[in-house]
């Protein structure tokens, strides 16, 4: 690794996680710069960039804690089906081939890409406090996501905000609060699995994740002065344009 990869890697960490704080979808820049800047293998970069954004995660989390007095006993209660769920979900990705999720990593971002577009409409659902879920389907729904997660992770906060929402009374900070706490557990569950079985490529994620402490720690000023529904549009777009580009690599190229 060269210098200017080293530093290439920190300035990602910290975009990718500001993006995160402010809009979401940071993985959608940083797992290609992984593959596509670096030259690492889906399967490693995948891991190692899990590995590296959670850290800004749990910086993001920090700031949330002072809301999660009304919405607390959701976050115990969904505390193991979370960690059953991620665990699975990365055991599932270390039982995948490298051909096999070559094919299907098109369709994960593609489908992170178009979860970034409906996050307005997931925020007005919750705003509606529409409750239409026995808690017991919020558990099932909370263990299919973080299986996702585990396996994948991006949109998956977006995914749990939605999920949230047909069972779970609070407000939208309220709900982010433990939607950031159940991420942070979601990562750190994974990353264990990865670092485990040998997919986590050391110095890279130790330079990401610097980088994202630094992002997640600065993005609460910038976002006061960035327009996060634009930073929302402009990562989905990217995040289409790059599901195009993954398709043309593995099935055309």
């Amino acid at each position: 690794m060269t210098l200017l990869e080293g530093i290439g890697l920190v300035v990602v960490g910290m975009i990718a996680s500001g993006i995160n704080s402010v809009a979401g979808g940071g993985s959608l820049l940083s797992f290609p710069y992984l593959t596509e800047i670096m030259r690492i293998p889906s399967l490693p970069a995948n891991a190692t960039n899990s590995v590296a954004l959670w850290p800004g995660s749990l910086s993001g989390a920090f700031g949330f804690i002072n809301l999660l007095g009304k919405t607390k006993h959701h976050l115990l209660r969904l505390l193991v089906p979370t960690i059953v769920g991620s665990a699975l979900g990365a055991l599932l990705l270390t039982r995948t081939s490298q051909r096999v999720f070559d094919a299907v990593v098109p369709f994960l971002i593609l489908l992170a890409a178009f979860l970034l577009l409906l996050q307005p409409r997931v925020k007005a659902w919750v705003q509606r406090g529409e409750r239409t879920m026995p808690v017991w389907g919020g558990v099932v729904l909370q263990l299919l996501v973080a299986l996702y997660g585990g396996y994948f992770g991006a949109g998956m906060g977006i995914m749990m905000l939605a999920s949230f929402a047909l069972y779970m009374d609070g407000t939208i900070h309220e709900l982010n609060a433990v939607k950031n706490w159940l991420g942070v557990a979601i990562n750190v569950v994974a990353s264990v699995h990865f670092f485990a079985s040998g997919l986590v490529l050391v110095p890279p994620a130790l330079l990401m994740g610097f980088g994202s402490i630094i992002g997640g720690f600065a993005a609460a000023r910038v976002s006061q002065r960035l327009n996060p529904d634009k930073l929302r549009m402009a990562i989905a777009i990217y995040g289409i344009g790059m599901a195009g580009w993954y398709a043309y690599k593995t099935f055309m190229g």
